[in-house]
């Protein structure tokens, strides 16, 4: 249902209302000025139809018929204002309504009613549009497989905006391409350009398309205005059907979510002689460091989880993974005189390294010009004490004086006494030689030199230098300073001995299985141990407590090697077994004697230690003749009354001093090691009995003034 416009119902109505108008009016009023206007009216309408008659232009006969209203309303009115009365037959009425008539009949023309006329008939059916042509670029000469690539990309839509330059095929490929991109758009950089454009442009998989920026060159651009695009297709197919070493490392080990993420194979070879393959990568980008989870890189590799056999080494950016077909740290390596004798610089072999590496520690610093200390950590049968006797016999064929205490007595030491100046063990010899050796560093300091009769600080290898090196060693070092009578003088008879003791010749050779400041290594001695020794610890127990103790030797904490508590090799499926109820393999080999070592840079490196036999005889380790001490030493150690035999018992008086014969409060706090932790300075008050207020208010000032 059409709704008419309410301009043309207001016209409609304006021709029904002026029609009574143009009949009455000049029959009963004459003079009434609304004749003037009609009048008017009519003879502007004369004067517009003449216009538009005149003007001969498109649509001037609607114009002329937008006029006829008013002029034939004038005429209307001059007829009826001229005729008597109403004229003939009521001429003026029927004029006005044919006046009104008209009027209905020119509405159809006019602009008013075509603005909202209804359409009649079927709609004006539109063309389609003309599809886009792309713009003929000129031929620059570009070979068909440049323009065939181009087709495909344009067919595509163009994504991003860029154009294809060229296309180069890989050589020996049949649809391997590079392609040179840019922009479409002069001055503007490739955005928004994605791999899943290109490989939907070309119907291949996504994972064959790369990306890479284009440098400038000389007759072409580059910038962010160009891109390569490298589409593999075959060579995707061939790496996921039959990959090199290579693609799987980037794939399997250098991927995000690998074993070591962010990392390129550099090589992979094989060495038969020692049943070894080496996987050598390094990080794509230098500057980060190598984050190695060894069991994941097995897994892709499809090497066997075998802590026994794979290992890692780490070189700043690049790292090593060592595959043995063996675990290389069951070897026995026996040592052997000329491995220990020392060099020039007081390096000797101390052990082997998974590669067979040998590793080197000192007798003493060359590039200090100084002793050197040293630092063993392990528990129980974890390889301690054969690490001793190696490293007793390297000092002992450089010429120094060697003192070993301990906690206990066992076979071991014992044996070794043979070959040093002086051992014992218990609580009270350690605190005893201790004491000796800070000593010998005050007689030192003042003992004159022969060539010029003046003291000098210690110069390892000096010819001149009138006295040997002493290496203290102090086993069970943890317990000993625990101990409830000697362990304050203990404790701090070896940190004075460890931050003094080096420019008087004297080395301090704690062990034990802690490195904390709980257990006796207060921070000073474990700051002089970090720059004056090679740390070496042993089996701690558990890896996690292995690697705690590497650390808190190390001065910046690396990537620190594992020791399990035992090696053994993994045979057949433990799955398989459990759900047949066969027992595990019992082939597991001990891991006594396999150490990790703290180098100089901080580095700590796995070892093997030489193995030096305690059931045979030890005399082709150790030099014919023991090594003492100067007559000028033991003398002044004398005077001092500490060069006796250290297995007596506690003198009177010895480190602290004795009560006073009214009391036993003081002496026996200080023989308990709770007093003065130095050994006792001044003596002790007996404990009076107290029965009056000015005795007590004696006491108190007493004890102010103490």
């Amino acid at each position: 249902m059409s709704v008419t416009p309410r301009g043309v119902v207001l016209e409609r109505a304006a021709y029904t209302l002026a029609a009574p108008v143009l009949a009455v009016a000049p029959n009963l009023y004459p003079n009434s000025p609304v004749n003037t206007v009609i009048e008017l009216a009519g003879a502007a309408g004369t004067v517009g139809m003449v216009l538009a008659a005149r003007a001969n232009e498109l649509g001037a006969g609607p114009r002329i018929l937008r006029w006829c209203p008013l002029v034939l309303a004038a005429a209307v009115e001059v007829v009826a204002r001229n005729t008597p009365g109403w004229g003939p037959w009521w001429l003026d009425g029927l004029l006005a309504a044919g006046w009104a008539g008209a009027g209905l009949l020119v509405l159809p023309f006019s602009r008013l009613a075509r603005r909202h006329r209804p359409a009649h008939g079927p709609l004006p059916q539109l063309e389609a549009a003309p599809e886009p042509v792309a713009p003929v670029r000129p031929d620059d000469g570009a070979d068909q497989l440049t323009r065939d690539t181009r087709t495909l990309w344009e067919r595509a839509g163009a994504p991003a905006r860029t154009h294809i330059v060229k296309a180069s095929r890989h050589e020996g490929m049949r649809h391997d391409l590079t392609l040179l991109l840019c922009s479409a758009e002069t001055g503007r950089p490739i955005s928004g350009l994605t791999q899943a454009h290109v490989a939907a442009a070309f119907d291949i998989p996504e994972t064959d398309v790369a990306l890479a920026p284009v440098a400038a060159q000389p007759g072409r651009q580059g910038g962010p205005g160009w891109l390569e695009a490298h589409l593999t297709p075959d060579a995707g197919a061939r790496r996921r059907r039959k990959p090199t070493d290579e693609q799987r490392w980037a794939d399997r080990v250098g991927a995000p979510k690998g074993g070591a993420p962010g990392s390129v194979l550099v090589g992979k070879s094989r060495d038969n002689d020692r049943k070894v393959s080496f996987y050598r990568a390094r990080m794509a980008d230098p500057t980060e460091t190598p984050r190695v989870d060894l069991a994941k890189v097995c897994r892709a590799l499809e090497l066997p989880e075998d802590d026994s056999c794979v290992f890692v080494l780490i070189d700043g950016s690049e790292f090593l993974i060592s595959v043995f077909d063996t675990p290389p740290l069951s070897a026995v390596f026996p040592a052997t005189r000329e491995l220990l004798t020392p060099d020039a610089k007081g390096m000797y072999v101390c052990g082997f390294t998974i590669t067979g590496q040998p590793v080197r520690n000192f007798v003493h610093q060359h590039d200090k010009n100084a002793a050197c200390h040293g630092l063993i950590l392990g528990v129980s049968r974890s390889g301690k004490t054969q690490f001793f006797a190696i490293n007793m016999a390297a000092q002992s064929l450089a010429g120094h004086v060697v003192w070993l205490s301990t906690v206990r007595k066992d076979e071991k030491t014992t044996v070794l006494s043979r070959f040093i100046d002086r051992q014992g063990s218990n609580a009270l010899w350690m605190a005893r030689q201790l004491r000796a050796a800070k000593a010998l560093c005050e007689i030192r300091a003042e003992m004159p030199w022969p060539h010029d009769g003046q003291p000098h600080d210690y110069k390892p290898g000096d010819p001149r230098c009138p006295y040997r090196q002493l290496n203290v060693y102090a086993d069970e070092y943890m317990t000993a300073a625990k101990d409830p009578q000697f362990g304050t003088v203990i404790q701090e008879t070896g940190d004075d001995l460890t931050v003094t003791g080096l420019k008087y010749g004297v080395g301090f050779n704690p062990a034990g299985q802690s490195p904390f400041a709980d257990d006796g290594f207060s921070t000073e001695m474990k700051n002089n141990m970090r720059q004056n020794s090679r740390p070496v610890i042993f089996n701690m127990g558990n890896p996690g407590a292995t690697r705690k103790a590497a650390e808190g030797t190390m001065e910046n904490p690396y990537e620190v090697p594992t020791i399990p508590a035992r090696y053994s090799r993994s045979e057949g499926s433990v799955i398989e077994r459990a759900m047949r109820g066969e027992a595990d393999p019992e082939n597991g080999v001990s891991t006594g004697g396999v150490a990790i070592i703290v180098l100089d840079n901080g580095r700590a490196v796995l070892m093997r230690s030489l193995y030096a036999d305690f059931d045979t005889d030890l005399a082709d380790l150790f030099p014919e003749q023991v090594n003492r001490l100067t007559d000028y030493e033991i003398a002044e150690l004398d005077k001092r009354g500490l060069w006796f035999d250290w297995n007596e018992p506690m003198r009177p008086g010895e480190f602290w001093p004795e009560p006073d014969d009214d009391g036993d409060g003081d002496g026996r706090r200080r023989r308990s090691g709770k007093g003065n932790k130095g050994g006792g300075q001044h003596g002790g008050r007996g404990t009076q009995k107290v029965t009056s207020a000015r005795q007590a208010l004696e006491a108190i000032k007493s004890l102010n003034n103490a």
